[in-house]
């Protein structure tokens, strides 16, 4: 038994050299509108050799939707029987029927499951008010599911295309301002993307600081140009384009995409703004550059976690002390993270450069860290710090070492054996009537001093810490005869190879050896 149409769509040609090539568009904007786009090129070449046998006179061609298959007639007045060939591409039947005095050439084409679905949720009167809901829907998860503002032109071109129109072409403007340019550009039929291209190249796009859509006509397109505007500001256009007119309820739905992706892009660009200057933050607080430190090997691994639109706690530095041989290192982690723990970062690294160059200890120089970020009041964080002073000695180097609330530094020796080398302290930000004492620990060639932040420490899997149990000590004793950046590079891949999931917590690891 024949099947109801779920849908007919059709259109009136006039005869001449025209004819076929309409034919050809209007069928290929049916498959779009149907989602049909499996059998595209079947439907395009059986419509083609039909037009091409009615091209003579007015002919109207009818393509219905039957759920598991399309079909198209080609029908026409007063026109003689004469024989159809065989379609050019396989289909499921075809024939020449008569009624009165039209003559009707029709074929039919299956359909793929996943096509007949899609077809049947766009055609299906009774379901479109939820099919629509059921769109806008999955459109605003995808805009909001990317934070990448050059991916979200991409993005609305193929939500729409071909749901709304044939093709779709997003322009924007570097950071909301100056002029629009071309940032995506999508057609149904690939083929095209080239020819429309130029044909918009040669147009004047309607700016958008004006709020109304604007109808246009391109070629053969009507084309409705949508502005993005999002908290008040232009920050592009969306150019939608088909061949036949757009109805009000597309229209509708078009200015509702059109609100959402604006969102979408402004929402982006804040991140990616945030995301910038928040990078450069964090290398402000990290040396320029990792300094020729002469007579010592040395090894750094950083590695902030979670987005890149909050800094960091974790920090290190090596920085030369005074006009002498000796140099100073810390390794630090600033309670929390954002722009607090950052101003106490940039608090702690310029204060101990500074007292550094001025000839004071490294006890006295925590001392006045303590100060410093207690006069901070209610904007200051506790600080967990290693700092030391290294010399180079004919024995290796002299290093004289205070750790404020930091993970235990372990000295390595040549012979595996690991050992803790500096005295618990408190942590900076806490007491105001505190003083500190450097340890002081004797390198000797070969020997190699390691200090991490709790990123390694505290790598958790499961119920089970890295460091339980001498797990890092077991870890550097594997270390012997290394490098000092190659056991800061296994100790990151043991760290990583951990646990399965990322870290989430910074992580920062120097390596200190004596050549």
């Amino acid at each position: 038994m024949t099947e109801s149409p779920r849908a007919v769509l059709a259109a009136t040609f006039a005869p001449g050299d025209t004819a076929v090539p309409a034919t050809r568009r209007f069928t290929r904007e049916v498959m779009t509108a149907w989602a049909a786009g499996a059998v595209l090129p079947e439907a395009e070449q059986v419509a083609e050799e039909l037009a091409r046998q009615a091209e003579r006179a007015p002919f109207e061609v009818v393509w219905t939707h039957q759920g598991d298959a399309v079909q198209v007639e080609v029908r026409q007045k007063d026109v003689p029987g004469e024989y159809m060939n065989a379609p050019g591409v396989p289909v499921e039947e075809w024939g020449v029927t008569f009624s009165g005095q039209v003559r009707v050439q029709w074929a039919k084409i299956g359909l793929p499951g996943s096509a007949t679905r899609a077809a049947a949720e766009w055609s299906q009167e009774s379901s479109r008010g939820s099919f629509w809901l059921g769109f806008l829907a999955d459109a605003s998860d995808l805009l909001a599911g990317t934070l990448d503002p050059d991916m979200v032109p991409a993005i609305v071109a193929q939500i729409v295309v071909p749901r709304l129109s044939s093709w779709c072409a997003v322009y924007t403007s570097d950071s909301g301002l100056g002029p629009l340019r071309l940032a995506y550009l999508w057609h149904a039929d690939e083929a095209r993307i080239d020819s429309l291209r130029e044909e918009l190249g040669a147009i004047r796009v309607p700016p958008p600081e004006r709020p109304q859509t604007v109808s246009l006509t391109i070629g053969d397109s009507h084309v409705l140009a949508v502005p993005l505007l999002a908290r008040g500001r232009g920050l592009g256009v969306m150019l939608l384009g088909r061949t036949d007119r757009f109805p009000d309820d597309i229209i509708q739905f078009a200015e509702d995409i059109g609100r959402r992706a604006a969102l979408a892009m402004d929402n982006a660009r804040l991140y990616a703004q945030q995301a910038a200057a928040n990078r450069a933050l964090q290398r402000s607080l990290l040396p320029p550059d990792n300094p020729e430190v002469p007579e010592i090997d040395y090894g750094v691994v950083y590695e902030p976690a979670g987005e890149t639109n909050e800094v960091g706690g974790d920090f290190y530095d090596l920085f030369r002390a005074g006009d002498g041989g000796a140099w100073r290192f810390a390794i630090g982690d600033v309670c929390g993270t954002g722009p607090e723990a950052a101003a106490v970062t940039g608090l702690a690294r310029h204060t101990l450069r500074l007292l550094a160059r001025e000839g004071h200890k490294v006890a006295h120089v925590l001392g006045r860290l303590n100060e410093a970020i207690l006069e901070e009041g209610e904007r200051a964080r506790f600080l967990t710090l290693l700092h030391g002073e290294i010399t180079p000695t004919t024995r290796g180097m002299e290093a004289r070492l205070v750790s404020a609330g930091h993970p235990e530094a372990l000295r390595l020796r040549p012979s595996g054996a690991v050992e803790v080398v500096a005295t618990p302290q408190s942590l900076l930000g806490v007491f105001a009537e505190v003083t500190f004492e450097e340890d002081i620990v004797q390198l000797n060639h070969g020997d190699v001093l390691l200090a991490v932040t709790d990123g390694v420490t505290e790598r958790r899997s499961g119920g089970r810490l890295l460091d339980d149990n001498g797990g890092l000590a077991r870890l550097l004793a594997e270390c012997v005869g290394l490098s000092a950046q190659a056991v800061a590079e296994r100790i990151r891949r043991r760290v990583q190879d951990f646990a399965p999931e990322p870290s989430a917590d910074d992580l920062a690891i120097l390596v200190l050896r004596a050549p």
